[in-house]
């Protein structure tokens, strides 16, 4: 039978995991996005579990909201990433300077 330690570790390792390849990785702006989406479903996984464990439906609820703003959050990255890529014909952060001051 799983328990509330085994869903709270496999959380932590996809956290670690999405970290990690923010920090390794910081060259493709494909890759950094899919890492925060990575590190969402990890905290969207421990809200799921403490309230199956807690028997009350907030984390879930809470589940909802997050998975709205990460939705969001990929349309517009990806947006975003597309109108740079028409403009400067690259996607690689070294190459996307134009904002700095």
């Amino acid at each position: 039978m799983l328990t509330l330690a085994h869903f709270l570790t496999l959380g932590a390792i996809l956290f670690s995991l999405s970290v990690a390849g923010i920090f390794i990785n910081r060259k493709n702006v494909i890759i950094l996005l899919m890492c925060i989406e990575l590190m969402l479903l990890a905290v969207n996984m421990n809200f799921v579990a403490f309230s199956r464990f807690l028997g009350n439906l907030d984390g879930q609820l809470f589940v909802f909201f997050i998975l709205t703003v990460a939705a969001a959050e990929a349309a517009i990255g990806l947006a975003i990433l597309v109108v740079l890529f028409r403009n400067r014909q690259t996607i690689n952060i070294a190459e996307l300077d134009d904002l700095k001051g």
